[in-house]
């Protein structure tokens, strides 16, 4: 059973690729925080979980 590729050569790319520093992570301000799960929550009556059958098209059929 041949390989793909040689085994020396694993890990050749990520080890050649320059280090970046990561991005400071910011939460968005509470106001703007608070807004929009009321939006999601109120508006679009969206409960907790992955509901986006309520967010696409209502009218499926033809």
């Amino acid at each position: 059973m041949p390989t793909h590729g040689s085994i020396t050569k694993a890990g050749k790319v990520k080890s050649q690729t320059p280090k970046l520093q990561a991005r400071p992570k910011v939460s968005p301000i509470p106001k703007v925080r608070n807004r929009s799960n009321y939006v999601k929550r109120f508006k679009y009556k969206r409960k907790p979980g992955q509901n986006w059958e309520l967010m696409g098209s209502t009218s499926t059929s033809g």
